[in-house]
């Protein structure tokens, strides 16, 4: 069946708006301007067709926060004055991964191949002036996270001194170069940093959990590191969670035919597709999109599993009427699906200790979750035409 839904480009209000609501949370980018506010923004380049953009200030960082809005691009602020996102963010247990972008070398604040302490002094700064925003709105500590492609991630948050979780983008990628060259330097952490040295360096550097490229969990690329491999199935899913013991692992991207493997195999995904129409997967399984904030039990779970193609709309419908949000579980309905991951996903911490550390409305930070990738998904070059104007 042909979907109907139409994408709204990415990291806009729209696409925010609607992959908050459908997922778990959202995760999107952040850059700072020339007049030090911060914009989401994935590429380095205003990603406008190269007509309507200036040819000699073409970085992001070169440019007002007036000028970006006005190619329509939307500001961290107003992300959180939209009553939708806010809502879904602060109350209803959805997560925000805010990714730090380091500026190309060229452009300003980039300090240059080898300006480590700018590229410190600017991912801090970012940070800081994110927390005091997010402060500002009352967005939870648990339903947050920072991250980066960025060697000096534990230095930024100690000058920054940000209370918010945090963690190091792995493998890394620098913020310069051709497609190919950013690879191959991706790939020689890549190949020294089996799954087991992946959790041990962010546990050991303070970070909260680890977000990593699915390729350390899918055949053949989950071969190359050297040491113990990762997987999505089998004895391999079990050592993965044997390491984790509840740390979270985020992966991307989490393509519809990986995902419902992903999820079983007690890590977070990002996802590209937020289509709400899009409800069998490739793999073969009824599609769940808010496993930590729509959560089900060892009985529901078995039920999603069990459906086949023919019936997955009426078990869809049947478990959407009959499963309770995590915000509105009394405290023994909480404790007995805790229990239930804990089993199922080796989590060291009891019961009572997760519990200790959840607020009110947020799933446990152990919690599998789907996040909506740049929103609801990466979309194409440019994300903008560029003639918009608020």
């Amino acid at each position: 069946m042909v979907s109907l839904w139409k994408q709204a480009p990415e990291n806009t209000l729209e696409s925010l708006r609607h992959a908050i609501l459908h997922n778990d949370g959202i995760e999107f980018d952040i850059r700072m301007t020339s007049d030090g506010e911060l914009i989401i923004h994935h590429d380095s380049k205003i990603s406008v067709p190269p007509k309507n953009r200036p040819r000699s200030f073409s970085w992001v960082e070169n440019h007002t926060l007036d000028d970006l809005t006005n190619f329509g691009f939307l500001s961290l602020r107003s992300l959180l004055e939209d009553t939708t996102v806010r809502t879904q963010w602060k109350e209803n247990g959805k997560m925000g991964c805010l990714e730090f972008k380091r500026p190309h070398p060229r452009a300003l604040y980039g300090g240059g191949i080898f300006g480590k302490r700018q590229h410190i002094s600017h991912i801090g700064a970012m940070m800081s002036k994110a927390e005091t925003l997010l402060d500002e709105y009352e967005i939870p500590h648990q339903n947050t996270v920072y991250y980066a492609f960025h060697t000096g991630m534990k230095s930024s948050v100690q000058n920054s001194n940000i209370q918010r979780p945090w963690a190091n983008l792995t493998p890394y990628i620098p913020p310069f170069g051709t497609y190919y060259t950013k690879r191959m330097r991706g790939a020689i952490q890549f190949l020294t940093t089996p799954v087991s040295r992946l959790v041990r360096n962010n546990k050991n550097s303070g970070a909260s959990m680890a977000p990593c490229a699915v390729e350390y969990f899918v055949p053949p690329k989950n071969f190359i590191p050297l040491g113990r491999r990762g997987g999505l199935h089998g004895a391999r899913a079990a050592n993965v969670n044997a390491i984790q013991q509840g740390f979270p692992i985020y992966v991307w991207p989490a393509e519809l035919k990986q995902e419902h493997h992903i999820l079983s195999a007690g890590l977070t995904g990002l996802t590209d597709c937020s289509d709400p129409e899009m409800t069998w997967l490739p793999s073969g399984h009824l599609r769940w999109t808010q496993p930590a904030t729509l959560p089900l039990d060892s009985v529901q779970t078995q039920t999603l599993t069990s459906a086949q193609e023919q019936n997955h709309l009426e078990i869809r419908k049947e478990l959407l009427n009959e499963v309770t949000p995590w915000i509105e579980c009394d405290l023994s309905r909480q404790k007995e699906l805790i229990q239930f991951w804990r089993k199922r996903w080796q989590w060291k911490s009891s019961v009572e200790e997760i519990l200790e550390h959840c607020n009110s409305t947020s799933p446990p930070w152990e919690a599998i979750r789907l996040i909506g990738h740049r929103g609801s998904g990466k979309t194409s070059r440019p994300v903008l035409d560029g003639n918009h104007s608020t």
